[in-house]
C-alpha cells in the first residue's frame, strides 16, 4: 500500500466525477482479487503497487492514461528510493493494462487477469460494469459506442483464452464468455 499522502491522492483520483467504472469500486475489487492470489506473484509488492496505480490517471477521452499512471507511479518510486529494476517492473506492469497484447511475464499475466476479472463476474455485476463503462463514454454517439463495444468484447471472445493464468481460467473464463456472449446478443 502506498504511503499515506500518496494513498490519499490516489483515493481522490479514483473518486473523480468522470469515473463510473474506473473508480474506487474497481480498485477495491482488484485489490480483493489480489489478496486471494498474492502468493502467485514473484514480486507481490510491485504487483500491489501497480494495481493501485494502473488506473490512477483516467480520462475517458485520453489516449495515454496508462503511460501517465505509470509516470506517476515512477515519481512515487523515485521519491521512495526504489531501485531501477523495481521501477522498470512496475512501469511494465501498469503498461500491460493497455491490453494491447497478452502479457508473457508471470506477474503481468496475474495483474492483467485481475484487471479483467470483471468480465467473469456474476451476471448482475457484469451488467453493472457494462452500464458503468457506457456512462464513462456517454459522450460517444450510441451507434458508434455499440459498434466499438462489440469490437472490444468480440476481441476478447476471439482469444483462445481470455485469462493468462490457470487460476483465472478455472475461476472466471466460463462466466466471462457467457457474460460477453450475452452482452453481444443484446441480452
Amino acid at each position: 500500500m502506498p504511503e499515506a499522502g500518496v494513498c490519499q491522492r490516489l483515493l481522490t483520483a479514483y473518486a473523480e466525477p468522470q469515473r463510473h467504472y474506473h473508480s474506487l469500486q474497481h480498485l477495491g475489487e482488484c485489490l480483493t482479487h489480489f489478496q486471494a492470489v498474492r502468493h502467485l506473484a514473484a514480486h507481490p509488492g510491485e504487483v500491489a503497487l501497480a494495481l493501485w496505480f494502473h488506473d490512477a490517471v483516467y480520462d475517458p477521452k485520453g489516449k495515454d492514461n496508462e503511460a501517465l499512471s505509470a509516470r506517476w507511479a515512477d515519481e512515487v518510486l523515485v521519491q521512495a528510493g526504489a531501485t531501477q529494476p523495481c521501477r522498470n517492473r512496475v512501469h511494465a506492469l501498469i503498461m500491460a493494462t493497455c491490453h494491447q497484447a497478452n502479457p508473457t511475464e508471470a506477474d503481468a499475466q496475474l495483474l492483467v487477469d485481475i484487471d479483467l476479472a470483471i468480465l467473469g463476474a456474476a451476471p448482475a455485476r457484469f451488467d453493472e460494469y457494462d452500464r458503468q463503462v457506457r456512462q464513462e463514454y456517454r459522450w460517444v454517439p450510441v451507434f458508434l459506442y455499440r459498434r466499438k463495444r462489440r469490437e472490444v468484447l468480440r476481441s476478447f471472445l476471439d482469444r483462445e483464452h481470455i485469462y493468462s493464468t490457470e487460476r483465472f481460467r478455472q475461476s472466471h473464463e466460463a462466466q466471462a464468455r457467457a457474460n460477453m456472449a450475452r452482452a453481444l446478443s443484446g441480452r
